[in-house]
């Protein structure tokens, strides 16, 4: 083990919005090094969120952070091994990784979609983790247990291959697909 914990880098808030956050999803969604083909691609994504979703009173941003905030994970399951078994216990997930796994997951199941650009896909992405779980806390699902019906199933196939609304452990979507009742 180390003897001295790694320094952490500072990160520059990003141009437009002058946001630290915002230039941490630029640097998880930049590939080879391009920053600035990155940093379009966001701004039009958020572009592409204000142009569809007018009706909204938060901003592009905001909506943004929403939709991460959304789609965070709380707990994640580890594997323990106690005497001969391996049994998956759930962990608390410290707040920089929470951040990083919800930014990489958004990314990664908006890369998986079909679309035009990936801008478009991106802004599809947000909107997605934005309106699909507001949708589910107005009330459409029982508080007890959820039953999976479309919009929920279409929410997991999209962003929330993780937790959605907080709940337990991190879901993969063949498991979730398999899963007709999710008991709390």
């Amino acid at each position: 083990m180390r003897k001295a914990k790694p320094k952490k880098r500072v990160i520059l808030p990003d141009p437009v919005f002058n946001d630290k956050k915002v230039s941490k999803f630029v640097n998880h969604l930049m590939y080879d090094g391009k920053k600035s083909i990155s940093y379009e691609i966001f701004y039009s994504a958020l572009e592409n969120v204000k142009a569809k979703m007018q009706n909204e009173e938060k901003s592009a941003l905001e909506i943004w952070k929403q939709a991460l905030d959304n789609i965070t994970p709380q707990v994640e399951v580890k594997s323990r091994r106690i005497g001969g078994a391996t049994f998956q216990v759930p962990t608390e997930i410290r707040p920089d990784r929470k951040e990083s796994i919800s930014m990489k997951n958004m990314i990664n199941f908006a890369r998986k979609r079909s679309g035009k650009s990936m801008a478009d896909k991106l802004a599809a992405e947000i909107m997605d983790a934005f309106i699909e779980i507001l949708s589910l806390r107005s009330g459409r699902i029982s508080v007890g247990t959820w039953k999976v019906a479309p919009p929920i199933r279409r929410l997991f196939t999209s962003t929330c291959g993780v937790m959605l609304s907080r709940a337990c452990f991190q879901i993969s979507r063949a498991d979730f697909s398999s899963l007709l009742i999710f008991v709390f």
